[in-house]
């Protein structure tokens, strides 16, 4: 196995570790599996069994983080196509490993929450908010970066830079301005999950 192979298994174990750690921290701390307003419309395969709600509340249904089953092919071959360069694979990585509702967590840094994909049609609306954020970056002559995470400051993302891999907090608009770990692999193992 090459190294550039070992450092992608490492990726997708750190992402599939860290979600199945938020998962059993939420079980112990609420004694059953995170939940979300169904949305007929809107369904996942991170959905779970439904939970039947007294009559003023809206119909819930259980969730949890979940691989991305191959036969959904989703890739970035059209982002790279649009935008006329490669994404760093960390990047394409991290966006086809897992379906899953946002996950909160905690670095030395503070509060941030993970975004991923809720579903295949979800996955499509973040190709095209990647290309706006990358378009943005080339329009403004900076390096081009990929957000994967917000924090609690709302002008403030986490950010893969698309030549490095690093990963660095970056005010919207402008330059990164610290770094935060060397790749997303190492960024994961040194965050923990919040569950309220």
């Amino acid at each position: 196995m090459t190294s550039s192979n070992q450092m992608n298994l490492n990726l997708v174990q750190s992402l599939q570790q860290f979600s199945q750690c938020f998962i059993d921290q939420f079980q112990q701390v609420h004694q059953g599996l995170p939940k979300i307003k169904h949305d007929k419309d809107w369904p996942s395969p991170c959905e779970q069994e439904k939970i039947e709600t007294h009559a003023l509340a809206k119909d819930e249904v259980c969730w949890q983080p979940i691989d991305i089953d191959e036969k959904d092919e989703l890739g970035f071959d059209n982002v790279e196509s649009a935008l006329a360069l490669i994404l760093h694979k960390d990047i394409k990585e991290y966006f086809t490993t897992i379906y899953s509702e946002a996950l909160d967590a905690n670095c030395e840094e503070g509060d941030l929450t993970l975004l991923f994909a809720w579903n295949k049609d979800d996955f499509q609306r973040l190709q095209e908010n990647i290309i706006g954020h990358i378009l943005m970056k080339q329009r403004l002559k900076q390096a081009e970066t990929v957000f994967f995470a917000v924090t609690d400051e709302e002008d403030m993302i986490i950010t893969i830079n698309n030549e490095t891999g690093a990963v660095w907090v970056e005010r919207v608009g402008c330059e990164p301005h610290k770094k935060l770990a060397d790749s997303l692999a190492q960024f994961l193992t040194n965050i923990i999950p919040r569950v309220s």
